[in-house]
């Protein structure tokens, strides 16, 4: 939630007016029509509004307004002062157009609006000269907000763009399903000629409903609702966006709302709010098991926007909080200190949660050391996404044309620079109950053609920064560099070739295209590097990422995701990259990954990724690997491959599509399950998962190892995974190899244990034993019956124990919880 209403305190209690500085911020948006009404000489009017939700004293809000024009130049500029005690208030700026300048020549011009909250100076707010109005703006200590919208003037000329088939999306199945009569298409069923081998499915991952403060009944609600009070629910949600063509959506629940107040209820039970956030993943899976069509994903908006911020935690299995009450029990299943955004990435990273920055500010919130947007090394793991645009969180339009909407480019920027490795996302953050509908913008997700729609392939996407965002539902922006997929990190030596390929489905063109270039790490400042949408450079030596921004003939924008290039010289002169192709055979069991490379001085090492996430690699012609197919689910994949050569060139292969077939079917839940990600989703002790070479993996280059020391040890890993009520069965395998120095035939001295534990770490069942007695030289698959435990969640355990002589090593790989 980005705003409350004055008005709420009226029906607040004690608990709830509690927290009101929670919700103190300033917030100025501005809204320019993109085109002139007809007849107008192009001139137009300007709305700026201005709000400070619980404001404890009256601000003087100083306001800029500048118009550029396509070189960038000021050529208008207003500016005022406006005293603000209580509800918003909103400014006009009426522009003259040709009218005031007949020489206007057509193009794109640009209005930037800079707008700070000040305490009011006694008396009335009198007029400011520029001068005053500038140094106001740029001194510290104020509330700053700014904001920055491309308008047309006459005609402008359309860019040339590069030539690129639309990715197939649900929308097109739907269009071909009616013109042939037919029942709902399968979006995989889309061709995808001469494209990139992704579906793409547009979502809204930030909405509320009455788990928090959202729900509100669209003839009633003018702000955010008291917590719990909504007319409608989860399930309500996800009805409506599926029906309003919605592929996606996201109940994001305020965390501290669990007990029912907007601040802290000493008789709240921890036991019903629990409970109510388990009753929100189920209301999403039952949604899934019926509309498999549609993904309905149910997590967490996790803390308050006044000297904190909003982020979305997007595949939390628990109630995390930081309120306790009166009988000093914390009213969530896991405790997180308000505001402590350091040790929540730190969560983050070890449960394998993925987050997203909410209306993200330039300062004051997300702070780490003191630092907004502060970086650490597992924020950077767990954040994927920054929210570029949001559109009015209490808007009750249902006809997409809500004109209330805010941009957060800069502080997206900022966390860019600041080194997070992130996706653009353009969501609504819905109140009321028009969940989608209140504009066109929607975040694009691609996910590989012929694979499922599921929380595990929408995860995997988001990791992979497969994303782009757009305020125009029926368009898509994908950026590649020397075929390199958006979202990628990679290494290059010589020129970089970024493509910003544009499709409509609906007519429209592009009216200007941006390519931006930063350094992760640099904390400074994001320039803008082309206005062509084909841009060939060298990039200098060192770490850059680059993403595109397209504007439409309409004034909609798009946003692709970053490429991050780590740029190096060839000291030895050679710039020629490797040629590479991949093949794959097998639908079943071990399935083969092959690749042929060569260089004009030599190979290196190939890579090989299934749907851009890398499995392994091989150092040796001829090139390949093995994987086991239930690591991967039933259907179409993609294959590429990576080879690099030793001055650091690398060459990509074309994608090859293959499919996988196994004879059980059904949904994997572990995230990372073949450990190709390292330690990400699993925890236990450092070092577990490696990809040390002298313990082979079953599969790729990593695996867990266990014990082998030789000396006393416990070693422990597990992962926390929610088994769904409404599964029929569900079944955990892996495959594990035991190597042991023991001579006995008959004494276990050295033990791994499989077992199921309960979200608090309490031993439910020990399924399985394995031991020294077990060791060969070989990986054997195993498999263990957990249906008992539907409609719980659980921990998959792993301890393995070593006595004081003698080692034993248990190898685990490639794990997998099934559910049918």
């Amino acid at each position: 939630m980005k705003l409350l209403p004055l008005v709420l305190a009226l029906g607040f209690s004690q608990a709830g007016l509690a927290s009101e500085a929670d919700h103190r911020e300033f917030e100025a948006t501005l809204h320019a029509p993109y085109s002139a009404a007809a007849a107008a000489q192009e001139g137009r009017t300007f709305a700026l509004t201005f709000s400070y939700p619980f404001v404890v004293e009256a601000q003087d809000i100083v306001w800029r307004l500048e118009l550029l024009d396509p070189a960038q130049r000021v050529i208008e500029r207003w500016q005022g002062v406006r005293r603000l005690s209580g509800k918003p208030v909103d400014v006009k700026v009426n522009w003259r157009g040709r009218a005031g300048d007949p020489a206007l020549r057509d193009g794109i011009y640009q209005v930037r609006m800079v707008a700070v909250a000040r305490a009011a100076e006694a008396g009335q707010a009198r007029p400011l000269s520029a001068a005053e109005t500038d140094a106001l703006l740029e001194a510290e200590g104020g509330h700053q907000v700014e904001q920055a919208w491309d308008i047309a003037v006459g005609a402008p000329d359309t860019v040339p763009m590069p030539a690129f088939t639309a990715l197939p999306t649900t929308a097109g199945a739907r269009e071909a399903a009616a013109r042939t009569g037919g029942g709902m298409v399968s979006p995989m069923s889309v061709p995808a000629t001469a494209a990139l081998p992704y579906t793409v499915y547009y979502a809204n991952l930030h909405s509320q409903t009455n788990h928090s403060d959202g729900g509100g009944a669209l003839s009633s609600c003018t702000g955010a609702q008291s917590p719990q009070t909504g007319a409608s629910g989860p399930a309500q949600a996800f009805a409506y966006a599926k029906g309003k063509g919605l592929d996606i959506l996201m109940a994001s629940e305020h965390n501290h709302m669990y007990d029912g107040s907007d601040g802290t209820n000493a008789a709240a039970s921890p036991a019903t709010a629990k409970a109510l956030y388990q009753s929100g993943l189920k209301a999403a899976s039952d949604f899934n098991l019926a509309n498999p069509n549609f993904l309905a994903v149910y997590g967490l908006e996790w803390g308050v926007i006044s000297n904190g911020g909003h982020l979305n935690i997007l595949n939390s299995n628990e109630l995390l909080e930081w309120e306790y009450n009166g009988s000093n029990q914390l009213i969530g299943d896991t405790y997180t200190a308000k505001n402590d955004y350091a040790s929540l990435y730190t969560l983050m990273k070890n449960r394998g949660w993925i987050g997203q920055f909410n209306h993200p500010d330039t300062s004051g919130q997300f702070l780490v050391n003191g630092l907004p947007l502060g970086y650490t090394a597992d924020g950077d793991n767990a954040m994927v996404l920054c929210e570029v645009l949001n559109t009015s969180a209490f808007s009750t339009n249902t006809t997409e044309t809500e004109t209330g909407r805010s941009t957060f480019e800069g502080a997206c920027k900022k966390a860019l620079e600041a080194g997070f490795h992130v996706a653009f996302s353009s969501n609504q953050d819905n109140h009321c109950a028009n969940w989608g509908a209140s504009y066109t913008n929607r975040t694009g997700i691609l996910i590989p053609n012929g694979t499922a729609l599921t929380n595990a392939s929408f995860v995997a996407a988001l990791q992979a920064r497969r994303v782009f965002a757009t305020m125009d539902k029926t368009s898509q922006l994908v950026l590649t560099a020397n075929g390199h997929l958006m979202g990628e990190r990679f290494a290059n030596s010589g020129p970089l070739n970024l493509v910003a390929n544009f499709a409509s489905t609906s007519g429209k063109t592009v009216s200007s295209v941006a390519i931006f270039e930063g350094v992760p790490g640099r904390n400074g400042t994001v320039t803008q590097l082309s206005t062509s949408a084909s841009t060939t450079i060298t990039p200098a030596t060192g770490e850059h990422f680059y993403y595109a921004k397209i504007t439409q003939n309409d004034g909609n924008i798009l946003w692709s995701a970053p490429l991050w290039v780590t740029q190096s010289t060839s000291s030895s002169g050679d710039t020629v990259a490797p040629t590479v192709s991949a093949s794959e055979s097998g639908t079943a069991g071990t399935v083969t990954l092959s690749a042929s490379a060569s260089d004009n001085v030599g190979v290196s090492k190939v890579e090989f990724y299934v749907d851009s996430v890398l499995k392994g690699s091989d150092t040796s012609s001829p090139y390949s690997m093995t994987l086991d197919s239930t690591t991967l689910a039933n259907g179409s994949h993609t294959l590429t491959a990576k080879a690099y050569d030793a001055a650091g060139n690398v060459g990509s292969s074309g994608a090859t599509s293959f499919s996988i077939s196994n004879a059980s079917g059904g949904t994997q839940l572990l995230l990372n399950p073949g450990f190709e990600s390292g330690a990400v989703s699993w925890n236990g002790g450092s070092g577990i998962i490696n990809n040390a070479t002298t313990t082979p993996a079953h599969t790729g280059s990593w695996k867990a190892k266990l014990a082998g020391t030789g000396a006393t040890r416990t070693d422990n890993l597990y992962q926390q995974v929610a088994i769904p009520s409404t599964a029929a069965s569900a079944s955990l395998s892996f495959w594990l190899q035991v190597q042991s120095a023991e001579t006995t035939t008959t004494s276990a001295y050295d033990t791994l244990k499989v077992q199921v534990r309960n979200s608090g770490g309490t031993i439910l069942a020990t399924p399985a034993t394995y031991s020294n007695l077990d060791k060969g030289t070989s990986y054997t698959q195993k498999s263990l019956d957990l249906s008992a435990y539907k409609g719980q969640t659980v921990q998959v355990f792993f301890v393995g124990t070593e006595d004081s002589s003698l080692q034993t090593t248990f190898l685990v790989d490639d794990v997998a919880l099934t559910v049918q």
